[in-house]
């Protein structure tokens, strides 16, 4: 009996943790390029994702965005967020809407022993009838500790999704899309 204790105690200590990317934080760059666009009443509408997606990481645990939200609601928060800040956002009366797909949502903690990636690749559309894709291939070191390497792909997901965002509102297309 005294082993089951033991081993159910060890088996407890050794629980998974979820490893939690930091809070949408505004890029700079974004926030310069959305005002010189010097459009507004631009809202966000719904972004939807993968039927599935591998979100454990190696053996150590999941990683999950903070306040309970999923990785496609992250990336449309962030949009939401950047408007917000530049002044372009309404979603009281818009007079456009852009809303997503994130076809493609992948990650490693392994690349070459020691790094990581994100990739990301994201069609938006405009209710203007207008749209366009974006990716985002992000490198960063991850570890070779599954916990520093878990955490690190985490809080990579952070500058991986400002990268995307930044790349769609300096896309040629963007412009179009948030006029009519």
């Amino acid at each position: 009996m005294k082993k089951v204790v033991v081993f159910v105690s060890v088996l407890a200590l050794s629980a998974c943790s979820t490893y939690m990317p930091q809070r949408y934080n505004i890029s700079a760059d974004t926030n310069v390029a959305l005002k010189s666009i010097g459009v507004g009443n631009i809202n966000v509408g719904t972004f939807t994702g993968l039927a599935s997606f591998d979100n454990s990481c190696r053996a150590a645990g999941p990683i999950s965005p903070p306040d309970n939200l999923s990785f496609e609601a992250y990336i449309q928060k962030a949009l939401a967020d950047e408007l917000k800040v530049a002044g372009a956002f309404n979603d009281k009366t818009p007079i456009i809407t852009l809303s997503g797909v994130v076809e493609n949502l992948a990650f490693s903690s392994t690349r070459g022993l020691t790094g990581g990636s994100w990739d990301i690749g994201l069609r938006v559309t405009s209710s203007n009838g207008k749209s366009t894709f974006v990716s985002e291939h992000y490198e960063f070191k991850s570890g070779f500790i599954a916990d520093t390497a878990c955490k690190q792909t985490a809080e990579a997901y952070l500058p991986a999704v400002q990268n995307l965002i930044g790349k769609l509102v300096k896309a040629h297309e963007f412009k179009s899309m948030v006029t009519q």
